[in-house]
């Protein structure tokens, strides 16, 4: 089978089995579709060895000096990919005789400080014009994904109906067909979902989107990424800020609250709390006031 064809078929297995969002089948493809230029349009995929996998990677980092994250996340995309086709057509799997041996960079998450997520909030709800009887969705939604933590992709599948009528929970449609529920604490926000769900109580189906843009269609991820975006450029501080900050800032401020990172991983929605546990470092502004409460040296006399 050439390897086109096995990419299709995989990313089609992707895309109706696993239930993956567009945006992770657009990654998969570039991947995939990168190992395949360099191993030549016209491979089978039963003609890949680990010798191939060993020269794509020193052309990853040596001729293109890509990152190491990158090149982690290439193989990872190639190994699944394999292993499906190992278990689907019997193909013999090269990453059996060659193992990626890397350094696993663990690096902090980008998060918002409180200041940076004040401004974030004030500057779309001025930009927004909110009329008495139509609540602001965009406003709204951020501060949902700031709140709960959920991905952008999955604000914008919410439904009407996924929503409490109190407004006090959110049925979340997550990755891979992993559905979940976040629960909203903060009375202001319940409020302002319950606002929103009058509105649209006007719409002639249950199945309609909770948030909508200004000409009544669904709101899009590229929509929330704009406005952030142009927040950004009118900041101060002139910080590129992007949906998936929110949701690093979500977990950080629950972690620095006392929230169990347990409840964490479930309210993110993460398979392992491996993924989660990157949000258990110290940041710099708990760090500064644990220290000033605890002032070793002023302490040394009691």
């Amino acid at each position: 089978m050439l390897i086109s064809t096995a990419v299709a078929e995989y990313l089609r297995y992707c895309a109706v089995e696993r239930q993956l969002s567009a945006h992770s089948l657009e990654a998969y493809a570039i991947d995939l579709n990168d190992f395949h230029r360099f191993v030549g349009l016209d491979r089978s995929v039963e003609s890949v060895a680990s010798a191939d996998l060993g020269a794509y990677l020193a052309d990853l980092l040596e001729k293109r000096t890509l990152s190491i994250s990158t090149a982690r996340r290439r193989f990872a995309c190639l190994r699944t990919f394999y292993r499906r086709m190992a278990a689907s057509e019997g193909v013999t799997n090269p990453f059996n005789d060659w193992r990626l041996e890397l350094p696993r960079r663990k690096g902090l998450p980008s998060c918002l400080s409180r200041t940076e997520v004040r401004g974030v909030l004030s500057t779309l709800a001025s930009a927004w014009r909110v009329c008495p009887s139509s609540p602001a969705p965009l406003p709204i939604a951020v501060r949902l994904m700031i709140a709960t933590g959920i991905r952008v992709g999955e604000l914008c599948k919410i439904l009407v109906s996924d929503v409490a009528p109190e407004g006090t929970r959110v049925r979340i449609r997550g990755k891979g067909a992993r559905d979940r529920h976040v629960y909203v604490s903060d009375a202001v926000l319940r409020s302002e979902l319950v606002q929103l769900l009058e509105s649209r109580a006007k719409q002639p189906t249950r199945d309609a989107h909770l948030f909508e843009n200004r000409r009544r269609r669904p709101m899009r991820p590229q929509s929330v990424r704009v406005a952030l975006r142009r927040h950004s450029e009118v900041s101060t501080s002139g910080r590129r800020i992007t949906p998936h900050m929110l949701r690093h800032t979500a977990a950080t401020l629950l972690i620095e609250r006392g929230v169990d990172i347990r409840f964490v991983q479930k309210l993110l929605g993460h398979s392992s709390i491996s993924t989660t546990e990157i949000y258990t470092h110290v940041s710099d502004e708990a760090l500064r006031v644990s220290l000033e409460k605890a002032d070793v040296l002023a302490n040394l006399a009691a």
